[in-house]
């Protein structure tokens, strides 16, 4: 099933709270366009072409799965630092895409014709088309996927003023320097500009009529956002911005599988590597426990606890897709970990059990009042903290480390639900961890043996507590005082 987000929205929500001097509307900027006599300049993307050509030539990369996990890669290292800036970012993604997708400009040829069809300005265009003196199309985007589309519009003359695609030089230095470089500073001064673009301010300043647009069927939408890849509802509309994969998932949740059972593995580079693939397995279908939980809340809460990217990014939401993907990743950590014994059927089938019971766990949860909630709360965290037991053997400071760590996370949850109030903000999460963790360690080695609880696993553990709750501890000792005598 896919959660459909308002088309109109997408383009609205981009430039709702931004408004300029220079803002018009579409049918005085038409008139505008119809007396000018000197130059008009026209932007192209969400202007002329109602849409990013630059994100509908990604968007042409097949297969989209694997494109999309390689840009997802390239936003993670960011190479564009080096280069001038995130202004620099499409020419390292459409270089990525010719490159590793060579036929996707050969598909981009024959789409421009369709989408030029579908997502062309016909008022705008006709406009143009009227005019004795040809218009010139000046954009930031790239003249190698901007000029089929432009020979699809069919506009005679027409001079295009785009960036080259392999040229940091022309986006680093913005669309006003582009612009001027091509045409004169004085041909700028005496020129119509029409954009929709805030970033243009620059040249509406030096233009002598400025008329910035916003047309109602304008869309901008990600590229390859058709294409369901786990982890992109959590990181894109449940959690955006917070990295919470890399925080709270890899940093905190595998970290604890892996030193919890890596002690007793036998191959810890494929012990570790195949925890990591149970993990994406596992997470697959944990986050569609969490698109189930807005979609449940957007339909029964008076006052649901929603990012405003719910209802805004184009995210698709498969109902089976998930479990593909946790199928195939859980067999690839299975094979992983039983490398030497080799995997069986019964490996797959206990994994599976593990991922069918978390996910209807979740589904009873969403559906639960919230007084429930909080008695199904520590299912959810046994699941994420242990699910990989069934699989796994542990060390017995490993399987306390973790029912400490589920613990803590249910603690700030319960208090949050019986008092009705607000996520506590200042939950030292990692002191109340570490302080559990010692206690009980302590307990282990007089109740069970020291042997227990003086080995490398624990030293490990102890250190990433402390390394966790660090920034935690320094806020306490800035707080710490004593007593003030009664004068």
């Amino acid at each position: 099933m896919n959660r459909a987000a308002p088309t109109a929205a997408l383009s609205t929500a981009r430039h709702s709270s931004q408004t300029t001097e220079y803002d018009t509307t579409p049918e005085s900027a038409l008139e505008a366009i119809k007396v000018y006599e000197d130059a008009v300049l026209v932007d192209f993307d969400e202007t002329l072409y109602l849409r990013n050509s630059t994100e509908d030539f990604i968007d042409s990369a097949v297969p989209g799965v694997v494109a999309l996990i390689l840009l997802r890669l390239l936003d993670a290292l960011k190479p564009w630092i080096w280069t001038g800036g995130e202004s620099t970012r499409d020419v390292w993604r459409v270089q990525l895409v010719r490159l590793c997708f060579p036929w996707t400009m050969a598909r981009w040829k024959r789409r421009a014709s369709r989408n030029t069809k579908e997502f062309s300005n016909q008022p705008l265009l006709r406009a143009l088309r009227a005019k004795s003196t040809p218009p010139v199309i000046v954009t930031i985007g790239f003249i190698p996927i901007v000029k089929p589309l432009m020979d699809a519009l069919s506009i005679p003359d027409a001079k295009i003023v785009a960036s080259r695609s392999n040229s940091f030089r022309d986006r680093s230095q913005g669309k006003l320097k582009l612009v001027t470089d091509a045409l004169g500073e004085s041909t700028v001064r005496r020129s119509l500009v029409l954009t929709d673009a805030v970033l243009d301010l620059p040249l509406l300043r030096l233009c002598a009529r400025p008329l910035r647009t916003i047309w109602p069927n304008s869309r901008y939408q990600p590229a390859l956002s058709r294409v369901y890849l786990p982890g992109q509802y959590i990181s894109q509309i449940k959690r955006p911005g917070e990295h919470y994969f890399r925080r709270a998932v890899l940093q905190e949740d595998y970290l604890l599988w892996v030193m919890s059972s890596i002690a007793i593995s036998s191959s810890p580079i494929y012990h570790a590597t195949g925890l990591l693939l149970l993990l994406c397995s596992f997470w697959s279908v944990y986050e569609a426990g969490y698109m189930d939980n807005d979609r449940i809340a957007a339909i029964y809460e008076k006052d649901p606890v929603l990012t405003t990217a719910y209802y805004d990014a184009p995210i698709v939401t498969p109902l089976w897709k998930p479990w593909l993907w946790a199928l195939s990743l859980g067999a690839g950590g299975i094979y992983l970990l039983r490398r030497a014994s080799g995997p069986t059927i019964r490996d797959l089938v206990l994994w599976t059990a593990a991922l069918v019971a978390t996910y209807l766990w979740f589904l009873v949860y969403n559906r639960a009042n919230k007084a429930s909630r909080v008695w199904l709360y520590p299912g959810l965290q046994f699941a994420r903290a242990a699910a990989f037991v069934v699989l796994v053997p542990l060390v017995p400071i490993g399987a306390m480390a973790l029912g400490v760590h589920i613990q803590a996370r249910w603690a700030p949850y319960y208090i949050y639900r019986m008092r009705g109030k607000a996520w506590p903000g200042e939950v030292e999460f990692g002191i109340a961890r570490l302080t559990a963790f010692v206690i009980l360690s302590v307990l282990l080695g007089v109740s069970a043996g020291w042997s227990l609880v003086f080995t490398w696993t624990t030293a490990a553990l102890i250190v990433w507590n402390l390394l966790k709750a660090r920034m935690e501890f320094q806020s306490l000792f800035a707080k710490f005082g004593w007593l003030d005598r009664n004068p």
